[in-house]
């Protein structure tokens, strides 16, 4: 009698399980990749609150003379010197609300702007004009002064 094939196999052993750690090196440079930007996102998004600081203050300080047509004109002008040039803020009247114009998207007329230190007269419109040019005021328009 022949003998079977099969009695020459064997039993199939489980190889034993692979341990997790120690990391292969490709892990370990994937996790330093993403640590890396994490620190770099968190960098990123403090320093464009940092920047976006005055305006919120200003937003805010609005909020609390919303009545007061020449003190929002004043932080109007605080945040085109904070974020632009001195330069700009000390324009001629006319130059001023074409600047006013490009950063916030209203127009002002001489004559409104000339009123406001012309007389004590409560204009309600140029206020909240006023108001809202401050919420509106763009950041990073490109300007020559």
């Amino acid at each position: 009698m022949q003998p079977s094939p099969l009695d020459n196999l064997h039993d199939v052993i489980a190889p034993s399980q692979v341990n997790w750690w120690p990391l292969a090196p490709a892990w370990w440079v994937i996790i330093v990749c993403a640590f890396s930007l994490l620190i770099l996102l968190i960098v990123y998004l403090y320093k464009q609150y940092q920047f976006k600081k005055p305006k919120r203050a200003a937003i805010d300080a609005s909020e609390q003379v919303k009545d007061n047509a020449q003190q929002l004109h004043i932080l109007l002008k605080r945040l085109a010197i904070h974020y632009y040039d001195k330069r700009l803020a000390s324009q001629p009247i006319s130059m001023w609300c074409a600047s006013l114009k490009q950063l916030t998207g209203l127009s002002f007329s001489e004559q409104e702007l000339l009123s406001l230190y012309a007389s004590e007269q409560h204009n309600p419109q140029l206020t909240s004009k006023l108001h809202s040019a401050i919420q509106k005021f763009k950041l990073k328009e490109p300007i020559n002064v």
